[in-house]
């Protein structure tokens, strides 16, 4: 639901980030200042290559504008970071687009299970296929990025070796990821990544659909003792920068100019940043003593068979779907040369 209202936080947030830009290192006390709401933790990478990105943006506006981050869902949860930014409770903000499921029919199409290869590709396609294809169901913010992380794999408390093992099991999921998890025969759970680690933690979900680099940056490898690397149906999650209309509007030509410049940059950083981070997951859960589990040529291909539906699913019941997918397909392909 959108947000209406600002409370005494968020109001105290402002007067925080207003006070602040007179400190700027710059020295620029009429700096244009704003708040920035990031969904990851301070201390993941993702949160400090968004964080960067502020910091370059008053580098190179030379202290004109001011971005004050908000990492850890401090300003607004991860589900409602998007309507926060529409309201003004933050000028800029970073989640998932996949939070709000339904909302983003064309952007959906980003987080089927193309079988992404790595985290750079995904961003690429996701940072074009959202400024093109997706362009009018984003139109109410200025979408700054897009990045995407690299494939879902499948992280568990028992071993999964076949979809008979999986059959039956409650798996955290969000979005897409959801059917996906569906068509493979277990029971989807809905939730963000910053409610995971607990719900595996409790018994609530046996397993989770995300990138390795979860089991470190969200510590998840200390709550699962199994991966199965089921890169064939690996699908992302595509994450937005979106800013305010009205703070984008204010801006200068010049200004505009430099974030959008900036926001090319940070994009293939992010991408870059993913699939360092899943490698260092990898290294993570296996000095923790836990198992990947590779899927044999043949079990690879019944996974494929099992969520192609998803695919079809979506191509149906979404206006001009198939050319979406198509789109999507080709992106891959490019990017991956």
């Amino acid at each position: 639901m959108p947000l209406k209202r600002f409370t005494l936080f968020h109001l105290f947030v402002a007067g925080t980030a207003l006070l602040l830009s007179a400190f700027s290192p710059t020295g620029n006390a009429h700096a244009k200042s704003l708040t920035f709401s990031i969904f990851f933790p301070p201390t993941h990478d993702q949160a400090v290559a968004a964080m960067n990105f502020a910091q370059e943006v008053e580098k190179r506006t030379d202290g004109r504008i001011v971005i004050t981050a908000f990492p850890g869902g401090t300003l607004t949860k991860a589900p409602q970071v998007y309507d926060g930014v529409i309201t003004g409770i933050s000028d800029l903000g970073n989640s998932c687009f996949a939070y709000t499921r339904g909302r983003f029919p064309v952007t959906a199409a980003l987080d089927l299970p193309m079988g992404y290869p790595n985290g750079k590709v995904a961003t690429a396609v996701a940072d074009k296929f959202a400024k093109t294809s997706g362009a009018e169901e984003l139109k109410d913010v200025k979408v700054l990025y897009v990045h995407a992380h690299g494939p879902g794999l499948l992280h568990t408390k028992k071993p999964v070796r076949s979809l008979e093992d999986l059959k039956g099991m409650k798996i955290r999921a969000t979005g897409l990821s959801a059917k996906v998890v569906e068509a493979l025969g277990a029971v989807p759970v809905a939730m963000p990544q910053g409610d995971t680690y607990e719900a595996l933690q409790k018994g609530v979900v046996e397993g989770t659909f995300a990138p390795i680099e979860t089991l470190k940056g969200w510590k998840q490898a200390e709550v699962i003792k199994y991966t199965t690397e089921c890169y064939d149906i690996g699908y992302t999650t595509a994450m937005f920068v979106v800013m305010n209309l009205g703070q984008w509007n204010s801006l200068t030509e010049a200004d505009r100019k430099i974030l959008e410049e900036i926001a090319a940059e940070y994009a293939a950083i992010h991408g870059e940043t993913w699939d360092r981070a899943d490698q260092e997951g990898k290294e993570f859960t296996l000095s923790l003593g836990n198992e990947l589990i590779p899927l044999s040529a043949e079990e690879s291909a019944r996974w494929r068979q099992a969520v192609e539906p998803v695919i079809n699913d979506y191509i149906s019941n979404t206006p001009n779907g198939a050319e979406y997918v198509q789109q999507i397909r080709t992106l891959i392909t490019e990017a991956s040369k």
